[in-house]
């Protein structure tokens, strides 16, 4: 002990050694002692004043070129008037137009869209919120699905069929997607509302001028009654029984199994994204989207792959700005939509051998809070409902949290949608009608 003792004070705490960096615990660490932090530390709330980013100059101002079905003129919003909020402040008061909307389900449809990372794969958090306001509001299909679907979901099995033979998501037609690598993506930022599309195109696939894409629901639930491909003008579809016949040359968005009247969910996971891409998708596709589908809330959770490689609040800080930039844009694309922003969950690392909190989740959790209530949108934090600091080691041990302490298992997943939806619903005021 004395040997170890002596070393702990004459060996640095990080000593390199070829490719590779020895930590060595000091010795107020192996007695259990308070040290002082070296470190830039987590900022108090009074060292939260954040810059204020720039207002967006210029949107892309390129044309529109998605072929939508023929449906109703967008239901109009009435008038929220502004709220003076503080700390304390119930955030789902921001919700107020997506409430009402759903007094209205029996007439028409509403349409929800979630965004975010790989923690929604698999329409794992995302089926549940789906589940609970379809049985409650009505509405049946799974919504919105990709041409090409490469990650398998839970509500669907999706084939894809060229020339009557079965092929993979490699052999069918190009996809484009917003947040994947430049080989990827548009410089016109045609990706439609699902920020990914697919080109039929002879010239890039021979013979994926003609498709045949099937759908099949999983999850149970009632039928959807229609079937909608979002597509340029050149391209012909059919549909019958979970089957689309698409034929010709041009740019699919997106395919739709839904109903004319209760509420539309739709997943749209994007795996790796910081959530930084919104801005690159054209504002004249998102904004006709959202008005003529009646989108009266948008689910943003975004902010957890950020943690791993960020470790100081400066860069925290930059990536909220960007995000507080997203949650602009797309307000301008959907002016009568409410917005919900849904902070990451507790992840756990290892920090000189003791499993523990990334140390700027909380701050990030905070800091997301605070930029929700300044820009009059709802905000769910997963961390706090979690338990905080350290929670994810007993989501581990129970089974809902996978070994690499950031993902749910899909236990976890659905017990996180079941907690996020029912707070959504226990905010709706009391003086709105919750049954039709």
């Amino acid at each position: 002990m004395t040997c170890l003792a002596v070393m702990c004070i004459a060996v640095p705490r990080r000593l390199p050694c070829g490719e590779y960096i020895l930590r060595w615990p000091s010795i107020a660490e192996v007695l259990d002692l308070p040290s002082a932090q070296t470190s830039e530390t987590e900022p108090t709330d009074d060292e939260l004043a954040d810059e204020e980013p720039a207002e967006s100059s210029a949107f892309l101002a390129l044309a529109d070129t998605v072929a939508i079905d023929t449906i109703p003129e967008p239901v109009k919003q009435p008038k929220i008037p502004a709220l003076q909020v503080d700390s304390t402040t119930d955030s789902r008061l921001f919700l107020a137009r997506f409430y009402v909307s759903l007094s209205q389900t029996g007439e028409h449809k509403v349409r929800v869209m979630h965004y975010g990372d790989s923690q929604i794969e698999e329409d794992r958090m995302t089926a549940e919120i789906r589940r609970a306001l379809q049985s409650r509001y009505g509405g049946a299909g799974v919504g919105l699905v990709p041409l090409v679907q490469t990650i398998p979901s839970r509500a669907v099995h999706q084939e894809l069929h060229m020339n009557g033979r079965l092929i993979t998501p490699q052999q069918g037609p190009r996809r484009y997607l917003v947040h994947g690598p430049k080989r990827t993506q548009r410089k016109d930022g045609l990706y439609g509302p699902m920020g990914q599309m697919a080109v039929m195109n002879d010239s890039l696939t021979p013979g994926s001028e003609q498709l045949v894409s099937i759908v099949e629901p999983l999850d149970g639930g009632p039928r959807y009654s229609s079937m909608r491909v979002w597509a340029d003008t050149t391209i012909h579809y059919t549909c019958s029984s979970d089957t689309f016949w698409l034929s010709g040359k041009g740019n699919v968005y997106a395919l739709s199994q839904e109903t004319d009247t209760g509420v539309i969910v739709d997943n749209i996971p994007m795996r790796g994204c910081l959530g930084l891409v919104f801005t690159k998708i054209d504002s004249a596709q998102l904004a006709r989207f959202y008005a003529q589908e009646n989108v009266t809330l948008i689910i943003m959770q975004f902010g957890g792959n950020a943690i791993p490689f960020n470790e100081t609040p400066s860069t925290i800080r930059a990536i909220v700005k960007g995000l507080r930039q997203q949650v602009r844009y797309l307000q301008t694309c959907a002016p009568e939509a409410s917005f919900l922003f849904v902070g990451p969950s507790d992840m756990i690392t290892t920090i000189d051998g003791v499993e523990q909190t990334y140390p700027m989740v909380p701050y990030m959790d905070r800091l997301l809070r605070k930029m929700a209530l300044e820009e009059n949108i709802a905000y769910f934090s997963l961390y706090r409902w979690m338990g905080g600091s350290g929670s994810m080691q007993h989501w581990q041990e129970t089974g809902l949290a996978g070994a690499d302490g950031v993902h749910f298992t899909r236990a976890g997943a659905r017990k996180a949608g079941k907690a996020l939806v029912e707070w959504l619903i226990d905010g709706i005021p009391a003086n709105t009608p919750s049954d039709d």
